[in-house]
């Protein structure tokens, strides 16, 4: 389902071709944008709830010496794995953290070595909206870093189609749904059978990101469904 048919889908299932709306400060609210926006709140949902391993990136990046954070990418959603990579070519993987271990354990930034473990951590200041992650110990080198994490692909409605449109469009569609008419303060029965819907689609898409393709996953700290 591309973005077309879905705009399409949500209009018939509503009855409703959301007018543009004139707000009283005399600015604008297109069709087009009330419907992009139930669809990109939608797919938010989505990618929060499922861990699909097929939206996943692999990036390599390099640690500063004496310098225990690393910058997240920009589209960063979740962390896969974090591993460095030493001067012969094997890889160490990180042990994922909380914050405050990591300054317990190596509370002197100035004390370094091999890091062992990370840790999300926020902004480093308030002109700076990336997240990034803390290392423990401060590196004492520049490894080079190789990244797995989960992402926010680009929405359907810029692309025009997406992996989750052509792979299960049916979550997708009731989400929309869902927002839809929660915007519109439709009749609680049809809210609650689309949120009922959505619920059902939304299990085959867990079915398959939390559970057929996790079956051989290394690491059991991972959310993993058993499927029959």
């Amino acid at each position: 389902m591309n973005y077309a048919d879905l705009s399409a889908a949500i209009q018939s299932y509503t009855d409703n071709q959301f007018p543009d709306t004139y707000l009283a400060d005399g600015s604008v609210v297109s069709s087009a944008s009330q419907i992009a926006r139930f669809v990109e709140q939608a797919e938010q949902r989505i990618y929060n709830s499922v861990q699909f391993s097929t939206l996943r990136k692999n990036v390599n990046g390099s640690l500063t010496a004496n310098n225990k954070y690393l910058a997240c990418p920009n589209d960063f959603l979740a962390t896969y794995s974090i591993a460095i990579i030493l001067a012969n070519g094997s890889y160490v993987y990180l042990l994922n953290k909380d914050v405050n271990l990591i300054r317990q354990a190596y509370p002197n930034p100035t004390s370094v070595g091999t890091p062992q473990y990370y840790a999300l951590f926020g902004p480093q200041s308030s002109a700076l909206n990336e997240l990034s992650f803390i290392l423990g110990p401060t590196p004492d080198s520049s490894y080079g870093v190789e990244l797995h994490y989960y992402y926010y692909p680009q929405s359907i409605v810029t692309a025009g189609t997406s992996w989750l449109g052509d792979n299960f469009d049916t979550v997708l569609l009731y989400g929309s749904l869902v927002e839809a008419y929660t915007y519109m303060k439709g009749e609680a029965d049809l809210i609650t059978l689309y949120n009922t819907k959505y619920n059902e689609a939304l299990a085959l898409a867990k079915r398959l990101g939390d559970g057929l393709e996790r079956q051989d996953a290394y690491r059991t700290g991972q959310v993993r469904n058993k499927v029959t």
